[in-house]
């Protein structure tokens, strides 16, 4: 059985390189622009530069909403801007069960980290993920 996976696995790496190499002839022949021509500038995506603390903080409320059926009006559950760091918003979510929810929401591609806590009991555990532009304008 490690016979066989060997060499499928030294197989499988030899087609990768055959594939992957370049000849200096294959390089010489990549054509060059010249100098009067125009090169073009591709802007960055506007999507992913919009997020700021206000929209993930209403993508993180929609999500709230729909897993928690939280509104603003609710008495028992809360919604806040926690911290900010250079790469990622903060926000807390407490539910009526008294645990908290923390989002750790990346700034550029609004991928969100959730975490767990119950402090009555000494828990904290990963919750898992969301792309916070899936919640928007819900």
């Amino acid at each position: 059985m490690k016979k066989i996976f060997f060499a499928t696995t030294t197989l499988a790496i030899a087609l990768l390189m055959v594939g992957c190499s370049n000849t200096n002839e294959e390089i010489k022949n990549i054509p060059k622009p010249s100098d009067n021509s125009e090169v073009a500038i591709v802007e960055p995506s506007t999507v992913e530069t919009q997020l700021t603390d206000e929209t993930a903080y209403e993508a993180i409320q929609n999500y709230c909403n729909e897993k928690y059926g939280y509104t603003p009006a609710s008495s028992s559950m809360y919604l806040v801007k926690e911290d900010e760091t250079d790469n990622e918003y903060q926000i807390k979510f407490r539910s009526y069960t008294g645990a908290f929810v923390y989002f750790y929401v990346e700034k550029e591609t609004g991928v969100t980290r959730m975490v767990e806590k119950v402090p009555d009991l000494d828990i904290e555990e990963e919750a898992g993920t969301i792309n916070v532009f899936d919640y928007l304008n819900k």
